[in-house]
Protein backbone atom coordinates (compact mmCIF):
# COMPACT_ATOMS: atom_id res chain seq x y z
CA UNK A 1 0.00 0.00 0.00
CA UNK A 2 2.87 2.31 0.74
CA UNK A 3 3.30 2.79 -3.10
CA UNK A 4 0.29 4.39 -3.80
CA UNK A 5 -0.01 6.48 0.04
CA UNK A 6 3.72 7.76 0.58
CA UNK A 7 2.54 9.34 3.61
CA UNK A 8 3.01 6.18 5.47
CA UNK A 9 6.88 6.79 5.00
CA UNK A 10 6.88 10.21 6.36
CA UNK A 11 8.41 10.67 9.80
CA UNK A 12 8.96 13.75 11.90
CA UNK A 13 11.41 13.39 14.84
CA UNK A 14 12.53 15.97 17.48
CA UNK A 15 14.14 15.03 20.77
CA UNK A 16 12.92 11.68 21.79
CA UNK A 17 9.68 12.02 20.49
CA UNK A 18 8.47 10.21 16.74
CA UNK A 19 5.14 11.09 14.64
CA UNK A 20 4.36 8.88 11.90
CA UNK A 21 1.09 8.91 10.13
CA UNK A 22 -1.17 6.36 11.83
CA UNK A 23 -2.36 3.03 10.04
CA UNK A 24 -5.53 1.15 10.50
CA UNK A 25 -3.49 -1.29 12.28
CA UNK A 26 -2.96 1.45 15.07
CA UNK A 27 -6.40 1.68 15.63
CA UNK A 28 -7.14 -1.21 18.35
CA UNK A 29 -3.98 0.11 20.68
CA UNK A 30 -5.16 3.81 20.23
CA UNK A 31 -8.46 2.81 20.71
CA UNK A 32 -7.95 1.50 24.05
CA UNK A 33 -5.62 3.69 25.56
CA UNK A 34 -7.94 7.01 24.50
CA UNK A 35 -8.01 9.13 27.59
CA UNK A 36 -11.80 10.06 29.38
CA UNK A 37 -11.16 14.02 28.15
CA UNK A 38 -10.27 13.73 24.60
CA UNK A 39 -13.86 14.04 23.38
CA UNK A 40 -15.99 14.56 19.87
CA UNK A 41 -17.33 17.10 17.62
CA UNK A 42 -20.79 17.49 19.60
CA UNK A 43 -22.25 17.48 15.87
CA UNK A 44 -21.76 13.79 15.43
CA UNK A 45 -24.21 11.10 16.22
CA UNK A 46 -23.51 9.18 19.28
CA UNK A 47 -25.29 5.69 19.36
CA UNK A 48 -27.96 4.34 22.02
CA UNK A 49 -26.85 1.32 22.42
CA UNK A 50 -23.36 2.07 23.02
CA UNK A 51 -21.54 3.84 26.35
CA UNK A 52 -20.23 6.99 26.31
CA UNK A 53 -16.43 5.25 25.88
CA UNK A 54 -17.66 3.16 23.20
CA UNK A 55 -19.01 5.97 21.00
CA UNK A 56 -15.97 7.97 22.07
CA UNK A 57 -13.75 4.82 20.74
CA UNK A 58 -16.16 4.43 17.30
CA UNK A 59 -15.95 8.19 16.54
CA UNK A 60 -12.38 7.98 16.94
CA UNK A 61 -11.89 4.91 14.07
CA UNK A 62 -14.15 6.52 11.97
CA UNK A 63 -12.40 10.15 12.11
CA UNK A 64 -9.57 7.83 10.84
CA UNK A 65 -11.19 6.23 8.05
CA UNK A 66 -13.19 9.43 7.29
CA UNK A 67 -9.87 11.23 6.83
CA UNK A 68 -7.78 8.52 4.34
CA UNK A 69 -10.97 8.36 2.58
CA UNK A 70 -11.02 12.01 1.41
CA UNK A 71 -8.12 13.20 1.37
CA UNK A 72 -7.20 15.69 -1.25
CA UNK A 73 -4.70 18.09 -1.35
CA UNK A 74 -6.98 21.33 -0.90
CA UNK A 75 -8.75 19.72 2.24
CA UNK A 76 -6.89 17.16 4.12
CA UNK A 77 -6.38 15.92 7.64
CA UNK A 78 -3.59 14.14 8.60
CA UNK A 79 -3.42 11.84 11.75
CA UNK A 80 0.33 11.01 13.17
CA UNK A 81 0.95 8.61 15.92
CA UNK A 82 3.29 9.49 18.75
CA UNK A 83 5.52 7.97 20.06
CA UNK A 84 8.10 8.34 22.69
CA UNK A 85 10.93 6.13 23.73
CA UNK A 86 9.60 3.71 21.04
CA UNK A 87 5.93 3.48 22.94
CA UNK A 88 2.94 5.11 21.93
CA UNK A 89 1.36 7.92 23.81
CA UNK A 90 -1.00 9.71 21.72
CA UNK A 91 -2.04 11.21 18.70
CA UNK A 92 -1.05 14.76 16.73
CA UNK A 93 -3.23 15.99 14.30
CA UNK A 94 -2.76 18.30 11.42
CA UNK A 95 -5.37 19.52 8.81
CA UNK A 96 -5.10 21.92 5.82
CA UNK A 97 -8.20 23.55 4.65
CA UNK A 98 -7.69 25.11 1.17
CA UNK A 99 -4.49 24.82 2.02
CA UNK A 100 -2.95 25.68 -1.25
CA UNK A 101 -4.40 29.09 -1.31
CA UNK A 102 -5.13 29.80 2.55
CA UNK A 103 -1.94 28.51 3.60
CA UNK A 104 -3.08 27.71 6.92
CA UNK A 105 -3.09 24.79 9.03
CA UNK A 106 -4.67 23.68 12.22
CA UNK A 107 -4.02 20.99 14.73
CA UNK A 108 -5.37 18.60 17.43
CA UNK A 109 -3.50 16.54 19.74
CA UNK A 110 -3.91 14.09 23.15
CA UNK A 111 -1.68 12.23 25.26
CA UNK A 112 -2.10 9.31 27.34
CA UNK A 113 -2.04 10.50 30.96
CA UNK A 114 1.33 8.63 32.37
CA UNK A 115 3.34 10.91 29.61
CA UNK A 116 1.97 14.05 30.17
CA UNK A 117 4.19 16.79 32.20
CA UNK A 118 6.85 15.00 30.63
CA UNK A 119 7.73 17.99 27.57
CA UNK A 120 6.05 15.31 25.33
CA UNK A 121 2.95 18.02 24.33
CA UNK A 122 5.52 20.36 23.77
CA UNK A 123 7.99 18.57 21.69
CA UNK A 124 5.01 16.87 19.07
CA UNK A 125 3.80 20.52 18.79
CA UNK A 126 7.04 21.95 17.83
CA UNK A 127 7.92 18.90 14.99
CA UNK A 128 4.32 19.44 13.81
CA UNK A 129 4.94 22.92 13.73
CA UNK A 130 8.36 23.08 11.97
CA UNK A 131 6.97 20.04 9.41
CA UNK A 132 4.05 22.95 8.56
CA UNK A 133 6.30 26.00 8.45
CA UNK A 134 9.27 24.25 6.83
CA UNK A 135 8.14 21.63 4.14
CA UNK A 136 4.77 22.67 4.02
CA UNK A 137 5.49 25.87 3.55
CA UNK A 138 2.51 27.19 5.53
CA UNK A 139 1.81 31.26 6.38
CA UNK A 140 0.12 30.66 9.91
CA UNK A 141 -1.05 27.79 12.03
CA UNK A 142 -3.87 28.29 14.47
CA UNK A 143 -5.66 25.87 16.92
CA UNK A 144 -7.64 26.25 20.18
CA UNK A 145 -8.50 24.47 23.57
CA UNK A 146 -11.84 25.03 26.02
CA UNK A 147 -10.44 27.36 28.73
CA UNK A 148 -10.23 24.82 31.10
CA UNK A 149 -8.17 22.89 29.12
CA UNK A 150 -4.40 24.26 31.43
CA UNK A 151 -2.15 21.90 30.14
CA UNK A 152 -3.24 22.61 26.18
CA UNK A 153 -3.69 26.46 26.76
CA UNK A 154 0.14 26.24 28.55
CA UNK A 155 1.48 24.54 25.41
CA UNK A 156 0.27 26.77 22.85
CA UNK A 157 1.68 29.69 25.06
CA UNK A 158 4.92 27.98 25.23
CA UNK A 159 5.76 26.83 21.59
CA UNK A 160 4.40 30.58 20.57
CA UNK A 161 1.03 31.32 19.86
CA UNK A 162 -0.64 34.20 20.86
CA UNK A 163 -4.09 34.57 21.71
CA UNK A 164 -6.84 35.24 18.82
CA UNK A 165 -9.96 35.55 20.51
CA UNK A 166 -13.11 33.51 22.27
CA UNK A 167 -15.73 31.34 20.86
CA UNK A 168 -18.46 29.43 22.96
CA UNK A 169 -19.01 25.85 21.99
CA UNK A 170 -21.57 22.35 22.81
CA UNK A 171 -19.34 20.68 24.08
CA UNK A 172 -19.80 16.11 24.44
CA UNK A 173 -22.11 16.42 27.52
CA UNK A 174 -24.70 19.02 26.38
CA UNK A 175 -22.65 21.57 28.11
CA UNK A 176 -21.89 25.25 26.87
CA UNK A 177 -18.30 26.08 26.84
CA UNK A 178 -15.39 28.46 26.04
CA UNK A 179 -12.92 28.22 23.46
CA UNK A 180 -9.70 30.09 23.56
CA UNK A 181 -8.25 30.16 19.79
CA UNK A 182 -4.43 30.84 19.13
CA UNK A 183 -2.43 31.92 16.15
CA UNK A 184 1.01 31.81 15.32
CA UNK A 185 2.53 33.20 12.38
CA UNK A 186 5.30 31.80 10.01
CA UNK A 187 7.05 35.41 10.22
CA UNK A 188 7.00 34.40 14.05
CA UNK A 189 8.23 31.06 14.39
CA UNK A 190 11.94 30.56 15.42
CA UNK A 191 12.30 27.21 13.51
CA UNK A 192 13.39 24.06 15.40
CA UNK A 193 15.67 21.05 14.73
CA UNK A 194 13.45 18.39 13.58
CA UNK A 195 14.31 15.88 11.61
CA UNK A 196 11.93 14.79 8.70
CA UNK A 197 11.76 12.41 6.35
CA UNK A 198 9.89 10.63 3.65
CA UNK A 199 8.31 13.91 2.65
CA UNK A 200 9.39 14.33 -0.99
CA UNK A 201 7.12 11.76 -2.28
CA UNK A 202 4.53 13.47 -0.37
CA UNK A 203 4.82 16.90 -2.05
CA UNK A 204 1.33 16.19 -4.56
CA UNK A 205 -0.55 15.31 -1.58
CA UNK A 206 -0.36 18.82 -0.40
CA UNK A 207 -0.50 20.62 -3.52
CA UNK A 208 3.39 21.07 -3.22
CA UNK A 209 4.73 21.55 -6.72
CA UNK A 210 8.41 19.79 -7.79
Amino acid sequence: MDEFWPLFGLRLAFRDVLLRPMREADLPQLAAVLPDDVGHDPRLALFPSQSLAENERRLFCQGYWKALGTWDPASWVLHFVVERAGQVVGVQTLEGENFPVLRTVDSASWLVPEARGRGVGVAMRTAMLQFAFGELGAAAAITSATTTNAASLGVSRRVGYTENGLSHIVDTGGDVVELQHFRLKAADWPGADVKVTGFAACRPWFGIAG
